[in-house]
């Protein structure tokens, strides 16, 4: 732990502590990190705001992205803080980070001075890993924990309230502590053709399928609104982002392919996920 406590230091301190001088959003959780991420900077970007991603699908810094092919959400500390430092370089207004418990472990959350983290649910995961539940809970506490003591202000806790361990999450002391709910979207909607729902008094509809989807939009459009983004970005962002790589993504063969079925890939790869699945189709 030394050891892996040092390097996250080194990397900070060889980059210039790049996360100080520039806004950074976490996003932790079970499932819909990376959905979230992407719905996330959609928003930004059609509020006119430049964005970073580093996470799970893909590393990107304006206009220019590459694929993820490290096998990991967390990349090793010298490739986070150096990613930053571009971000910064590049005049991003936001970095947006998909941040995991796995990282936790190696220290990889250290010495990145967070403005904002969602919590977007918490199941059972890498148990293996952590040796219990509870640990696994307590290593994605410990994310929350860090933008608790970030020096940045103010620092800013977007929660999903229908998850089991909201109050955890929500008991970690910030400047400003928000939720969201199912419940917030009524009445809302779902179908082959998308998702509709309730937000600030707006009628939201996305092409992305499933219930869950509805729960990373609001997870997105509730921290973009505390940021001053206007509804109307929100709305459009919502609309015109039709599909998420590898999450429900539809494929279909060019027209005159013979293809007569429909074919759909998703990450899910926990029983709790491959359920939500399965019920969205």
């Amino acid at each position: 732990p030394v050891y892996h406590y040092l390097l996250a230091f080194l990397a900070a301190a060889a980059y210039g502590f790049p996360s100080r001088k520039i806004k950074v959003i976490g996003i932790t959780g079970t499932k819909g990190k990376t959905s979230t991420v992407e719905i996330l900077s959609a928003i930004f970007e059609e509020a006119g705001l430049k964005t970073a991603i580093l996470g799970t699908l893909r590393f990107k810094i304006n206009d220019k992205e590459e694929p993820n092919l490290l096998k990991m959400t967390m990349p090793g500390r010298f490739f986070v803080q150096r990613f930053i430092k571009k971000a910064l370089k590049n005049k991003c207004d936001y970095v947006i980070v998909e941040m995991t418990s796995q990282g936790v472990k190696q220290f990889r959350h250290k010495f990145i001075a967070l403005d904002a983290l969602i919590f977007t649910n918490l199941a059972p995961e890498h148990i293996e890993s952590h040796g219990s539940y509870e640990k696994y809970k307590q290593a994605k506490l410990e994310i929350a924990k860090s933008l608790s003591k970030s020096k940045k202000r103010p620092r800013t806790l977007v929660v999903n309230k229908d998850d089991k361990e909201a109050e955890d999450f929500l008991s970690v002391p910030v400047d400003r502590a928000l939720t969201y709910s199912l419940i917030d979207a009524e009445p809302y909607k779902t179908g082959e053709q998308g998702i509709e729902f309730t937000f600030d008094n707006e009628t939201i509809s996305s092409p992305l399928l499933g219930q869950f989807n509805i729960y990373n939009i609001l997870a997105a459009a509730t921290l973009a609104k505390n940021y001053g983004v206007p509804t109307s970005a929100i709305k459009n962002a919502a609309k015109s982002l039709a599909s998420i790589r590898g999450r429900m993504e539809k494929i279909n063969l060019p027209a005159g392919g013979g293809q007569n079925f429909q074919v759909i890939v998703d990450y899910a790869h926990t029983p709790d996920s491959l359920e939500q699945a399965y019920k969205a189709l």
